[in-house]
């Protein structure tokens, strides 16, 4: 029986990892609320660690949000994803952990990569100015890892999502990611009978979404891997791996999408005065399909997932 960690297992990523893990008998699931365990403090995590005897470790904890939390908040974002990255991963160390996954994100590549935006990308030009301190720290944790194998030989695996949305996705009206932030309004809409939605920007530009639950699976395939298929299919400084569709949609094919699975019939119209963001935002995905594995969940299929999770838990919700 291993004894697996899933640190930030309440977030939307953590939480569908234990969700899939809690579905074997072959794993003992452990995992810290924030009043247990304070990821911040070097001395408490250690001292767990010590405790438990962990067979593997997914990193999923981290401080996230938006792009205003982003700009208004730089210092604590790159300062907790740093100190909570290294806390983990020393710790994992320093305690003979030898298999650890560190889940990242597609903001470490630069504003203005190609796409597909390949792992190649990562360190070849600028990044996003709006969440640059969450990328920078999610970069390190990338080269933590990759220092920590090429030290002292661990395994210490870095995945790459691209968009996610799913249960326990945030849904706040203000800070929310595209998806849940249309769910609502829609839902809001349809219960009003609101003849029309706006929706920001022209509608053109392309975005891939990833279902939390295939990054789950994605996640637990790319962490039991053996040592020689990963290292086959990847580089001692070039070692993390995209986790996506391979496949993107405009944001008007999206919110069509959106407005259908909620049962909207209104009018949707595009406010063009406000921004578009980058024109295409994509994850190439060759590395990951090379080991043997895909995702497997449509875009509608999983809208309608995430819609029907909003309804059973909207009581829960913040205005």
């Amino acid at each position: 029986m291993k004894k697996v960690f899933v640190a930030g297992h309440n977030g939307m990523v953590g939480s569908a990892i234990v969700r899939q893990l809690a579905k074997r008998g072959d794993v003992e699931i452990i995992t810290r609320s924030r009043s247990e365990l304070n990821l911040l403090n070097q001395a408490d995590v250690q001292a767990f660690f010590a405790e438990q005897q962990l067979d593997q470790v997914y990193l999923a904890a981290a401080k996230v949000g938006g792009i205003i939390a982003n700009n208004t908040y730089p210092a604590e974002f790159i300062y907790e994803n740093l100190m909570i990255e290294a806390n983990i991963i020393h710790a994992a160390h320093l305690n003979h952990v030898q298999q650890l996954l560190f889940l990242g994100s597609s903001c470490i590549y630069p504003k203005l990569a190609e796409q597909p935006m390949a792992e190649q990308a990562l360190l070849t030009g600028t990044l996003e100015p709006t969440n640059e301190p969450y990328a920078i720290a999610k970069i390190a944790g990338i080269k933590l890892c990759e220092s920590y194998n090429r030290q002292y030989g661990r395994d210490y695996r870095s995945v790459m999502p691209t968009n996610l949305y799913g249960p326990n996705d945030n849904f706040h009206p203000d800070n929310s990611h595209v998806i849940p932030a249309l769910l609502r309004r829609f839902h809001e809409a349809k219960l009003a009978n609101a003849a029309e939605v706006v929706a920001w920007g022209s509608g053109s530009p392309m975005r891939e979404f990833l279902h939390v639950d295939d990054m789950a699976a994605a996640s637990i395939f790319v962490m039991e891997l053996d040592k020689a298929t990963y290292e086959a299919n990847t580089q001692p400084m070039l070692s993390h791996i995209n986790v996506g569709t391979g496949v993107d949609c405009t944001i008007k094919e999206l919110t069509e999408t959106v407005a259908k699975v909620v049962g909207f019939t209104g009018r949707i119209t595009w406010d063009t005065t406000k921004p578009d963001g980058a024109p295409r935002k994509l994850m190439q995905v060759d590395r990951l399909k090379a080991l043997g594995w895909q995702s497997s969940i449509a875009l509608t299929q999983g809208l309608e997932d995430a819609y029907q999770w909003f309804l059973a838990n909207q009581a829960t919700f913040r205005a």
